[in-house]
This record gives C-alpha cells, sequence and structure tokens, in this order.
C-alpha cells in the first residue's frame, strides 16, 4: 500500500506544491525507459514487469515439472491447483471432457499467462499490470483468435467452418444476406476486439483508482495535516486497501473470463451446428 504512494509521488512533485495533482494515462502508462533507450530494444517499466512476470511463471513451472512427486507436497499441491483449474473448470465443463485436453496447453496459457499479468497490478515494487497497455492483451486475443480458427478448421476442413461460421443451417437462402456480415463481423471481428478491450480497460481502471486513492493519502496527511487531513487520509488509505483486494479479485476474474470465452469459441468453433 505504501510503495503505491511511493511510486505516485512524481505525480504529486509534478505539480506546484500546492494541490492535488491527479494521475495522468501519459504519466501512468507512458513512463520513460529505463534501458536501452534510442535502440529498438528500448524497455520501459511495464514491458519490465511483462518480463518479471513471464519469468517467475516460468519458473513455477520449470520447478514443478522437475520436481513433481506422486504425493504432492504443500507447494506441488498449490501449484496443480492452478494447473488443474483451467483444465477441468473451463475445459471440461465447456468444451468436454474428451475434446478438451487437446486444447488445454492454449487454455492454461492463457489463463496463468493473463493471471500473472494482472497480478503484478498489486506487488509492491510493481503495481502496474502487464496487461494495462493495448499490446499483451491484444497479443493474448489474437493467440485466441487464431486458436479458435485453427480449432475450427482442424475439426471440420476448412470449407465446413467457414460456411457454419458465416451461414448457419436452417436459414431461408434470402436471409443470408444480412445474416451472413453480421455473423462475420460478431465471429471474426468482434470477438478479438471485445476480448483486447474488456481485459484492458478493467487493468487500466483499476491502477487508476488505486493510485489515486493512495496519492490521495500522501496529500491528505502531509499536504493538508490537521484533524480534518488525519480523518479524510485515514478514509482514503481504507478504501484504497479495500480496492486493493478488489484488484486482485478482479485481475484474477478477468484471467477466468479470457480462458473462459476462449473455451467457448473453440467449443463453437469445433462443433456441428450452433
Amino acid at each position: 500500500m505504501i510503495s503505491y504512494a511511493l511510486a505516485s509521488l512524481p505525480i504529486f512533485l509534478a505539480g506546484d506544491g500546492e494541490g492535488f495533482v491527479p494521475p495522468s494515462l501519459e504519466h501512468e502508462f507512458n513512463p520513460p525507459p529505463l534501458f536501452f533507450a534510442g535502440t529498438p530494444f528500448e524497455m520501459n517499466r511495464i514491458l519490465l514487469i511483462r518480463l518479471i512476470a513471464a519469468v517467475v511463471l516460468a519458473l513455477i513451472l520449470i520447478w514443478y515439472a522437475k520436481r513433481k512427486q506422486l504425493v504432492p507436497g504443500r507447494r506441488q499441491a498449490a501449484v496443480e491447483a492452478l494447473l488443474d483449474f483451467p483444465r477441468v473448470q473451463i475445459g471440461h465443463e465447456i468444451i468436454g471432457k474428451e475434446e478438451a485436453e487437446r486444447y488445454q496447453p492454449m487454455l492454461m496459457t492463457i489463463f496463468l499467462g493473463v493471471l500473472f499479468m494482472n497480478i503484478t497490478g498489486v506487488i509492491p515494487g510493481l503495481q502496474i499490470a502487464g496487461t494495462s497497455l493495448i499490446g499483451m492483451p491484444l497479443i493474448y486475443a489474437l493467440f485466441s483468435y487464431f486458436g479458435f480458427i485453427l480449432a475450427g478448421i482442424r475439426a471440420k476442413g476448412a470449407g465446413a467452418f467457414f460456411k457454419d461460421s458465416l451461414m448457419p443451417s436452417g436459414i431461408p437462402p434470402l436471409i443470408y444476406v444480412i445474416l451472413t456480415p453480421i455473423e462475420f463481423l460478431s465471429n471474426f471481428i468482434i470477438r478479438p476486439v471485445t476480448l483486447t478491450v474488456r481485459l484492458l480497460m478493467n487493468m487500466v481502471a483499476g491502477h487508476l483508482i488505486l493510485v489515486l486513492f493512495f496519492l490521495g493519502t500522501h496529500f491528505l496527511y502531509f499536504q493538508l495535516s490537521g484533524v480534518i487531513g488525519f480523518a479524510t487520509g485515514t478514509l482514503a488509505i481504507l478504501g484504497g486497501t479495500a480496492f486493493l483486494v478488489f484488484e486482485i479479485f478482479v485481475g484474477a476474474v478477468q484471467a477466468y473470463i479470457f480462458a473462459l470465452l476462449s473455451a467457448v469459441y473453440i467449443s463453437l468453433s469445433i462443433s456441428k451446428s450452433h
């Protein structure tokens, strides 16, 4: 919690010292480069956070692969529960047990990748989600997008897949003139866009709320001062703490929804009709 206020102090100090300067999109989501400035390998704070999240996830999975035992300990059981969640609660429930195993690597990659990128938003010292810029949500959305297309082509063949997607059976021929463009927009344009925007906006909003609360706490305690400053500052830090817990929940839910929708799209692609 304190780290959020400390990380946001440059926003406050950028003002004239006499008033509260709220967080801005430019400052928060376009940070200056940290390494390799002016080169194609330029890395800012958000890129570094994404790299840290990916490395930590990779290390956890490598550790699990090398150290797993027949009778799991607490750490192994925790990792297995994390791996089983997208397989059972998403894959088996949406796609079906027989078909889901084929798509388990994809669903696990989406769920764990989005989850770890989201959780960096509440980790002290990092405190911004790796998915709070459009690049990472878009990559996961395209991964899901091409995943359900390839799944449909593999299950039905290219011709049958696109025919079922654009021209549902049982419709009078003249209706296809109106329905086919709508199906194209719905299945091949809107899906990746909504996946990207939903994740991005949730992470951006959550980060700004947290920064606003803890930056406000610093202002109320140290600039406003007095009884009013102490009372309102205390309310601000309590509200920030509540939203911090809520942001953990939102990060996990968004990872679940992203993987769930990906499983739904795969299920629709491989089904005989929808």
